[in-house]
């Protein structure tokens, strides 16, 4: 899945097709499986772990890669950030044959217009219809996607009759807490992220054995390890923002062990942390123009402001603030921005009491 929209939190994404990344394994074959087809979307292509390879991402740390150097399979990655069910059936699974072995796959946040619906319920309150946006994915969910899921899993069976298939979901990405300052995801919006999260995954699981295929369930495995837990396996919104709501590299073990027992332990060590990777926290200036992307001056903006009852001269105070050159100031801001979502949120938490 991706959030790919043109608003503060744009990522770039593309899908091209034909681009093959073939990880040989360092570790000596552990089974029969040799030939591995990756299929899917920016889960699967490692989107997250600060490590892209190309406009697909395709991250050397991604769990599909994880496996086949664990286990010594030779992969084709055809796994592409912003892919949906049509991207797998018109540019990824031309890739497999009555020779693949095993096949994994993540699929489907797209089709939901995930980015839209993260873009959407990080805004603040008084700006954003999270609700409406979780609606609409909702309908695809339970309207087209059913369909969709059925052709791509045709698609696999007639490209590959004698693969191993293993199809997962996807995890709770909150755990009721937003400590990033510059979202303003409400407790109400994190619960109805993650019960669409469960969904989506019920349809997956049900679409995976139905077809008489392994289904892999992550939520368990990441449970305590959402965005803001003390120790993530998804990243909050990050630099560069494309790395934002999705799993990082212990997140990609994570999933590398789901799909094959100690696939991803087994690498573990060989895996260098983001933090040594490269360096990588916002700093305030950036979670700065971040905010200030949002435009939150804007007559519209501030108009939909004083309609929920948010001072418009307190907005445009603040956003002037976020251009300081002084970052005590321009934290403070951002406090004051979030405390004022925060009040927001409970006068309709109240309101809707009473009004029900």
């Amino acid at each position: 899945m991706d959030i790919t929209r043109r608003s503060p939190m744009t990522l770039l994404t593309a899908v091209p097709a034909g681009l093959v990344l073939a990880l040989a394994g360092t570790i000596p074959a552990q089974a029969d499986d040799t030939a591995y087809v990756a299929l899917g979307d920016s889960f699967s292509a490692g989107t997250g772990t600060r490590a892209s390879t190309d406009d697909c991402y395709r991250s050397p740390y991604g769990y599909p890669a994880l496996i086949a150097q664990s286990q010594g399979l030779t992969l084709d990655y055809q796994a592409c950030s912003g892919a949906t069910t049509s991207d797998v059936l018109n540019h990824q699974v031309g890739a497999l044959s009555a020779d693949t072995d095993l096949v994994t796959m993540t699929i489907g946040g797209n089709d939901l217009g995930f980015a839209d619906v993260i873009t959407e319920c990080a805004l603040p309150g008084w700006l954003s219809d999270c609700t409406g946006a979780i609606a609409d994915g909702r309908a695809v969910l339970h309207g087209a996607l059913p369909g969709r899921y059925d052709a791509v899993l045709s698609a696999i069976d007639a490209g590959a009759p004698n693969a191993d298939v293993l199809i997962a979901g996807y995890p709770h990405l909150f755990n009721g807490e937003d400590c990033n300052a510059l979202t303003f995801f409400s407790g109400s919006e994190m619960s109805q992220l993650n019960a669409a999260t469960d969904e989506l995954d019920a349809l997956v699981q049900a679409k995976t054995t139905g077809a008489g295929h392994s289904y892999i369930d992550p939520r368990n495995a990441f449970d305590g390890h959402a965005v803001c837990d003390d120790t993530e396996w998804v990243n909050g919104l990050s630099w560069p923002v494309v790395e934002s709501f999705h799993p990082n590299r212990d997140g990609n073990i994570g999933y590398a062990d789901l799909f094959w027992a100690g696939a991803g332990s087994a690498v573990a060590a060989s895996v260098p942390t983001e933090h040594q990777a490269q360096g990588f926290q916002s700093s305030v200036e950036q979670e700065a123009d971040a905010v200030l992307a949002m435009d939150l001056a804007s007559p519209q903006n501030l108009r939909a402001a004083r309609a929920a009852g948010i001072p418009s001269g307190r907005v445009t105070a603040l956003v002037e603030q976020l251009r300081s050159d002084d970052e005590r100031v321009v934290a403070a801001a951002l406090e004051d921005l979030s405390a004022l979502d925060e009040r927001h949120e409970r006068h309709r938490a109240r309101t809707d009491v009473i009004t029900h």
